[in-house]
């Protein structure tokens, strides 16, 4: 009696413990998961009573149950356990579960040598926890349910991509203008670039020519729109994007994010939709980062090995990913992305690459009335357009790295004029965006010509690019963002030059001005109107 009551006692905690993992298990994926993954189908199913009368041939009524940790189905693959608490799971996280179980306590039970990989899963359900741990897995018969749908939420098809629809090169660029203001040559050439990457991806199986991939190498300073090419470009495409910094990078079993993490990201953002994540663009920042450490004994982790870890993705291979997590984990699912049909970016400031290409271009100078002047070059503003792989191999990228990047193209640093326009003309420019907000508030705001030149020069003197244009104007607009809703009578704000240049203050007009103002108008307006009236009956009298 006391052995029987031993043994209950210790299937009571093995089982107490046992559910303690899952459910720790199952939170520890549930903070993995990308905010954009999709939703657990077993929200969207609940189970009930089988009736062997009631029969019916909708194929809406499958079983659709998931694991509570990896969130599979069993139409993913997943051979689940449905466990006496009413959860599910499947054999591999359950095996996981009982390993770390074993991990922890040092085995001694059956449940240390149970084997989960050849069990018969139809006879788990609702089966005594003691028999499991003891192995016991012989003739009971659960009841039978089957999944009920309780309801479907339609989701949203992306149309995929044909050679009809996809976009010519100078429909590309023609969208791409409305959003991004110069870098024309930049464009035009990232849209023949990505027309025929897609065309490509399309014709794969066409025909038995096979055509390279149409990977991309940007090259400009910072804050040139280098990044907002790329969103742009994806957006208009419809295509998943993944964005990440090369600086976070390293060499497999090093401390930060494996290579194979930017193709995690991706498949978060294709909702896991692996076909889908496959024909999707990558675009790698700061690739300059990863130059080949100059002088150094040591292992190069973040530099030259990380340009070796990506030689893979950039030529098209095989790679199993984790899903919903940056770095391959025991508890985290993974599948199997193919990159050969995925469009790689890569973009940096490659800061230093302009004194290469000085000395290369006046290597040859010499002494003499033809000799070329050492600062000839100096005062260049587009150096980088002379850029050539050679120039790109001695700044710190390895040959093999370079020659998967066969379109390599510079942008140009951004001029006063460029500044303004990037803050009135495109379809998202700054200046609307705040002239929307504080419409909002029923107030009208302005910007004087003089303001819009002083803020671009206040942003080249911050040599950051376009990056600078929002923090300026924030710094200007906070106190008026923060005293307008203070007060029902502001009608118009005017943003002046004098205020930018700190010499004076906003034209701040009420309300009740305006609406004079408006009267004024439109008395002016009918005044206008009732001399027509007059002097054409006037001509008609005459005609008469």
């Amino acid at each position: 009696m006391k052995k029987e009551n031993t043994r209950n006692q210790e299937e009571l905690v093995l089982e107490d413990a046992l559910t303690q993992i899952i459910f720790n298990e199952k939170e520890e994926q549930d903070m993995v998961e990308d905010d954009n993954a999709e939703e657990i189908d077993d929200e969207d199913y609940e189970v009930e009573e089988d009736n062997e009368d009631d029969d019916e041939d909708d194929d809406s009524k499958k079983k659709m149950d998931s694991c509570c940790v990896c969130h599979r189905t069993e139409s993913q693959g997943a051979k689940l356990i449905h466990m006496p608490t009413g959860l599910s799971i499947c054999s591999d996280c359950m095996q996981k579960s009982f390993d770390s179980f074993n991990s922890g306590f040092g085995g001694g039970n059956g449940i240390q040598f149970l084997d989960l990989s050849n069990m018969d899963f139809n006879n788990l359900k609702d089966m005594n926890l003691g028999e499991l741990l003891s192995g016991n897995l012989s003739n009971q018969k659960p009841k039978t349910k089957k999944a009920k749908k309780k309801k479907k939420k339609n989701k949203k098809e992306e149309p995929k991509l044909t050679l009809k629809n996809i976009p010519a090169p100078h429909q590309i660029k023609a969208q791409l203008d409305e959003y991004v203001i110069g870098q024309d040559y930049a464009k035009k050439v990232m849209s023949v670039a990505v027309y025929n990457h897609y065309k490509r991806v399309i014709t794969n199986t066409m025909d038995e020519i096979e055509i390279d991939k149409s990977n991309m190498l940007m090259i400009g300073p910072t804050g040139s729109g280098k990044t907002h090419l790329v969103k742009t470009l994806a957006r208009l495409l419809n295509v998943p994007l993944a964005i990440c910094d090369a600086t976070s990078l390293t060499e497999a079993g090093y401390i930060g994010d494996d290579v194979e993490s930017v193709l995690s990201k991706l498949l978060a953002n294709a909702d896991n939709d692996v076909e889908r994540a496959e024909t999707g663009i990558i675009f790698i920042d700061e690739i300059d980062k990863i130059a080949k450490k100059k002088n150094t004994t040591s292992r190069d982790v973040s530099g030259e090995s990380v340009q070796q870890g990506l030689l893979k993705l950039l030529e098209g291979s095989e790679v199993e990913v984790p899903v919903g997590a940056s770095s391959k984990n025991a508890m985290v699912p993974t599948a199997v992305m193919n990159t050969r049909n995925i469009l790689f970016i890569c973009g940096g400031a490659f800061p230093g690459l302009e004194d290469i290409i000085k000395e290369r271009m006046t290597q040859h100078s010499s002494i003499g009335f033809h000799a070329e002047l050492k600062d000839k070059y100096d005062h260049e503003k587009n150096l980088l357009q002379n850029v050539t792989v050679e120039d790109i191999r001695k700044f710190g990228m390895i040959p093999e790295f370079i020659g998967r990047l066969p379109i390599i193209f510079t942008l140009n640093a951004l001029t006063k004029e460029m500044l303004v326009d990037i803050l009135k003309e495109p379809k998202n420019a700054i200046l609307k965006q705040y002239q929307k907000l504080l419409a909002l508030d029923e107030v009208d705001l302005q910007f004087e010509d003089g303001a819009l030149t002083a803020i671009a020069e206040k942003a080249l003197e911050k040599d950051t690019g376009a990056r600078a244009l929002r923090a300026i104007i924030e710094k200007f607009m906070l106190d008026i963002m923060y005293e307008i809703p203070k007060d029902d009578n502001i009608g118009r704000v005017t943003i002046t030059e004098d205020y930018i240049r700190n010499n004076g203050a906003p034209l701040i007009e009420m309300r009740p001005y305006l609406q004079l103002e408006q009267k004024k108008k439109e008395l002016a307006s009918m005044e206008m109107k009732q001399k027509d009236r007059t002097e054409d009956k006037s001509e008609d009298e005459t005609e008469r």
